[in-house]
């Protein structure tokens, strides 16, 4: 295969990465006039990321191990195919259940692209290049998600229709498949067991009674909606099935290929590897509501609340820069210790001093050079050498499945939280049924002093809302952060 062929099918397999990884975040630039548009409250409206995450995260393995079997550049530009055709269809939706529909058909197209991609580094390139190839791949996988917004932003300001976001998808998808079909090698993976299907299903249905119970928690009401069987009967069943999963993977037979390898679970660096990158999962979804967070709390329009990411963004590129570079030159756990240590003072510093929008800008860009510097090459290079060789692939696409499920289980949380938090808001004065058109109608009066004083007061409240989500990532970035001083430690 020539070089350039070789370089330009890597540029490829990177591109589809991103607009997969892209469309976490993209939505959120737009969450607000989604929900109003189809008349949803947060919490309901949040699912249009949740269902996206969770799709991705169940079909990840089962791409992976059809891509091994049947060859990985037929599965890469079917699953291309799929995202494109489920773009289509967001764009296109006549109602909320079919946005649902159709994002959960978009998200399985998306789901397989990033194990197909680092299958395929694994497969072409030598070691000495896979480390730091799988380490950008990783940046551009998080990283996506952080631009979103921006990018969302501007599409939104240009068109005023959150339908072009995904629009914008196909065309990009379509070259994506017609250079694939041209440059890309067929590969396919050597060894080849069943896939561990039961495992995967008691991980999707656990996930699912978390999520269920996360959506029925009322922040306003802790301790009476704890006690209710929508809470804690959901919780008990997600504990029971992920304890029958955990079960499942220690009895799998040998012409199985587990979902977490048993000779992996025993490695505690592996372990707390796995936990940390669920962690990590939790802060892309921080990104994902903070355009909500700029509109609500700093008044920005919904059209150009994305473009206040930009600090964010050029952070996360940075990160992913100099935590490229630390791991070359101090290892990955090292540039995982200072990595959380930012992300915990960027995060704290939201939390309770980000009282205008110049605040905003300098502590956010801080957190996104903390979170940068996770989301690329440390994460990578730690598991790959905890592994080993021979179980890298299924150890590097456990590490994408924890981040998908953490990304998945903390957007519904949040927005439980930060609905919670806005149950201060007398949506009856208004005539309102949820807090944007609340909102809206308060920015639709006419000047004067109950205007004016109906937006402090509305300001005020969403500050304390989304406090609460920044004060969830100051505890995520610190875990991570003791997790690995942990690994740094035992000298992983």
């Amino acid at each position: 295969m020539k070089k350039e062929n070789k370089n330009f099918a890597l540029v490829l397999f990177i591109l589809g990465v991103f607009i997969t990884a892209l469309d976490n975040g993209i939505i959120s630039s737009a969450l607000s006039t989604i929900n109003y548009s189809f008349n949803v409250s947060e919490v309901h409206g949040i699912w249009g990321i949740t269902l996206y995450t969770l799709g991705m995260a169940i079909s990840t393995p089962i791409i992976g191990k059809l891509a091994d079997r049947y060859g990985r550049k037929k599965l890469f530009i079917f699953e291309i195919s799929l995202f494109a055709i489920g773009s289509l269809l967001v764009a296109l939706s006549p109602s909320f259940l079919f946005f649902l529909l159709a994002r959960l058909i978009q998200s399985i197209g998306g789901g397989g692209i990033y194990i197909i991609a680092s299958s395929h580094v694994l497969s072409t390139y030598d070691r000495v290049q896979q480390g730091k190839l799988l380490g950008a791949m990783g940046a551009v996988n998080g990283i996506a998600s952080v631009v979103g917004p921006n990018l969302g932003a501007i599409i939104l300001k240009l068109t005023g229709h959150w339908n072009w976001l995904f629009i914008i998808n196909i065309p990009i998808a379509i070259f994506v498949i017609i250079a694939g079909g041209m440059v890309i090698p067929e590969t396919k993976g050597g060894d080849l067991k069943k896939l561990d299907y039961r495992g995967l299903t008691l991980l999707t249905l656990g996930i699912f009674s978390f999520m269920a119970g996360i959506t029925n928690l009322r922040s306003e009401r802790f301790l009476q909606s704890i006690s209710g069987i929508q809470v804690w009967g959901a919780f008990m069943l997600g504990i029971i099935f992920f304890a029958l999963f955990a079960v499942n993977e220690r009895r799998i037979r040998d012409d199985t290929d587990p979902f977490l390898p048993y000779q992996l679970i025993k490695n505690q660096g592996f372990l707390l590897t796995i936990f940390m990158g669920l962690l990590s999962g939790t802060l892309i979804a921080v990104f994902v509501l903070i355009p909500s967070f700029v509109e609500q709390r700093y008044g920005i329009s919904a059209n150009t609340s994305g473009i206040w990411m930009s600090g964010i963004g050029v952070g996360s590129i940075l990160g992913a820069i100099i935590g490229g570079i630390m791991v070359s030159k101090r290892g990955a756990v090292n540039s995982l210790v200072i990595s959380g240590g930012l992300s915990t003072i960027g995060f704290g510093l939201l939390a309770y001093l980000s009282n205008n929008l110049a605040l905003f800008l300098v502590f956010s860009t801080l957190a996104g050079i903390g979170f940068g510097m996770l989301m690329g090459a440390p994460f990578q290079v730690l598991m790959k050498k905890i592994a080993g060789t021979k179980d890298s692939t299924v150890a590097l696409g456990t590490l994408s499945v924890s981040r998908q499920v953490g990304l998945t289980l903390a957007p519904t949380l949040y927005a439980t939280l930060i609905q919670g938090g806005f149950s201060k808001l007398n949506l009856a004065k208004l005539n309102a049924s949820n807090v944007e058109e609340y909102y809206q109608k308060i920015l639709s009066m006419g000047k004067g002093v109950q205007r004016e004083q109906l937006l402090n007061n509305f300001y005020e409240i969403a500050k304390g809302a989304y406090q609460q989500m920044f004060t969830m990532a100051v505890i995520a970035s610190v875990l991570i952060l003791v997790g690995s001083l942990i690994l740094k430690k035992k000298q992983f």
